[in-house]
């Protein structure tokens, strides 16, 4: 991978080093065809990031699991030479609210349940469009008991990462059906959140990358796209590169800081005001074994404190991983504190369940995904309340040269890393046949 440097002509730029763009990429580069990554970050992964832990395990501090039905990923996976590993889980996480674990058959946790199911039917029959006006935090005033809002607060929250006051109802359950239904959206085992690579992510997108080393350039910002009638010049803060085509992979918010000469067409460029990018915050504790294991297990949805999804992400053979998951305005409130600050406030509710020891991990690592300049957020961009045109998948036709990838136009898991594979193998074959039609 080159620093950042001069111009370099490409047959095709690909805007984004995230799992999108490098599969596009590379599948372009194996088709022959001459093409350039590039990328604002001073890393590869957009918003997949891994690290070395003190132990010598690798945790994931973006996107990590592998659904139970995410078969691009699995095959990519496997074809890499990466270990994939299952999750280890109960029947049902713990669901602890005021230090307490609640039944799984109180009337919170039923009426909670009842809401979903609802949500879903809805999904399946069809929610009405004005649905679209009516956002998650009105509906949730409408659901009776403070612990049953409270609980499907955290639970959409940890699920989109979204601001509920902004995200609709009709959204809701649009992504609700995308996803495959409240019981895989929600399930480890068996479910989206079925497995892990040992070796984290991270060797996703290095393997992705080996072919392209020299191809890839770092610390290139895209600044703005021109088009004109032979291709397209991509302007970045570290020089221009021509091009035939360009792919941008990055999310619709981020990419609006791209100048675009001529301008978009309207549709497209509404999308920067239709969208945003979710808040989340992602810890992972690191353990010298899961000892958890030996009581209640590591799996909870926590009420208390800033809400969270806690998650037993340990590697077969150790150290013990706790994953938290904490999603929309609370891990923006989480940005104030220090670091050791953060650190209690997101273990000290799990004492009551799994003990004093949760409060010694031999090694923390933590990432707010909101604060990242060049991801914007994560997991996925969301559609504002009222705006139809931000709804997942968002539009991936070609504007001229300009051609549009990434997890959020994927028609198939929008939003997870599976989706993000999709979109890149697609772009890249929508590409070489345009390039073909030319040549022809």
């Amino acid at each position: 991978m080159t620093a950042p440097g001069s111009a370099t002509d490409a047959t095709v730029v690909v805007v984004g080093a995230g799992i999108s763009g490098l599969t596009a990429a590379r599948e372009l580069h194996r088709h022959g065809v001459d093409v350039a990554v590039l990328e604002a970050a001073d890393r590869l992964g957009g918003r997949t990031m891994s690290e070395t832990t003190a132990l010598g395990s690798t945790v994931d501090l973006g996107g990590q699991w592998i659904g139970h039905d995410h078969h691009r990923l699995m095959a990519l996976a496997d074809e890499l030479g990466l270990t994939r590993y299952q999750m280890h889980t109960g029947p049902m996480p713990g669901l602890i609210d005021r230090s307490r674990r609640l039944s799984a058959i109180s009337p919170a946790v039923l009426t909670a349940v009842a809401a979903l199911v609802g949500v879903e039917v809805l999904s399946r029959t069809g929610v009405p469009r004005r649905w679209s006006d009516r956002t998650v935090e009105s509906w949730l005033r409408r659901v009776p008991g403070r612990t049953a809002r409270r609980l499907l607060e955290v639970i959409a929250e940890v699920s989109w990462t979204a601001d509920l006051d902004r995200h609709s109802v009709y959204a809701m359950a649009r992504m609700i059906r995308l996803q495959g239904g409240v019981r895989t959206m929600l399930s480890t085992k068996g479910g989206a959140q079925d497995s892990l690579l040992v070796e984290g992510m991270k060797g996703l997108a290095d393997g992705l990358a080996a072919d392209l080393d020299s191809r890839i350039r770092l610390g290139h910002k895209v600044v703005s796209i021109a088009r004109d009638s032979s291709g397209v010049t991509v302007q970045t803060t570290a020089g221009d590169i021509r091009a035939a085509k360009v792919i941008v992979t990055v999310p619709a918010p981020v990419a609006g800081s791209i100048d675009h000469q001529p301008p978009l067409p309207l549709d497209r460029a509404r999308l920067v005001d239709d969208t945003y990018m979710g808040s989340v915050y992602k810890a992972i504790a690191v353990y010298d074994r899961p000892f958890w294991r030996q009581g209640k297990g590591g799996e909870l949805i926590v009420l208390d404190g800033p809400g969270s999804g806690v998650f037993d992400t340990s590697p077969p053979d150790g150290p013990g991983h706790l994953c938290v998951l904490i999603g929309g305005p609370a891990a923006r409130e989480l940005d104030g504190l220090t670091a050791d600050e953060r650190r209690r406030a997101v273990l000290e509710p799990l004492v009551s369940q799994i003990g004093p020891d949760v409060l010694r991990p031999v090694s923390w690592h933590e990432k707010s995904w909101h604060t990242d300049e060049y991801a914007g957020g994560g997991y996925m961009a969301l559609p504002v309340a009222g705006a139809l045109d931000g709804l997942l998948p968002l539009p991936s036709t070609p504007v001229g040269d300009i051609h549009w990838a990434g997890t959020e136009t994927a028609g198939d898991h929008p939003g997870y890393i599976e989706g993000a594979i999709e979109s890149g193998l697609r772009v890249a074959q929508e590409v070489a046949r345009a390039l073909r039609d030319v040549r022809d």
